[in-house]
């Protein structure tokens, strides 16, 4: 599942759809993004992320479509927020279940990957 929203998200609530939705789950593995200052001296006071509807999610999609070809997975969720964010602000989140941890771990660090070099935004 792909969301690309500008609205804020609930890591727990998020977490727990996953969960109810899938009963063979052995493993999530999870990855919050924040904004943060990059320059360390609380200069940044907000970002603008922009992105193409439409093109973006299908990148995502794609790539998740790729994480479940190599790794038997049980589900993948992202939330990628876009618009004007502050530091500290939650910008990603993915969620990544399987039977067991090795394959959960692995997906999720080659999605987070994806997102933080290659993905559209």
């Amino acid at each position: 599942m792909v969301v690309v929203q500008t609205n804020d998200f609930d890591v727990s609530r998020e977490l727990k759809k996953l969960r109810e939705r899938y009963q063979d789950i052995g493993a999530v593995v999870s990855f919050l993004g924040c904004v943060r200052d990059l320059d360390g001296d609380d200069s940044l006071l907000s970002m603008t992320l922009e992105h193409y509807p439409g093109m973006t999610e299908k990148s995502l999609e794609n790539m998740e479509q790729q994480a479940h070809a190599r790794w038997d997975l049980c589900a993948t969720h992202i939330i990628h927020r876009v618009g004007t964010l502050q530091p500290a602000d939650q910008i990603v989140l993915v969620l990544v279940a399987s039977r067991h941890r090795h394959e959960a771990f692995e997906a999720c660090a080659f999605l987070v990957d994806y997102l933080k070099i290659d993905a559209p935004f």
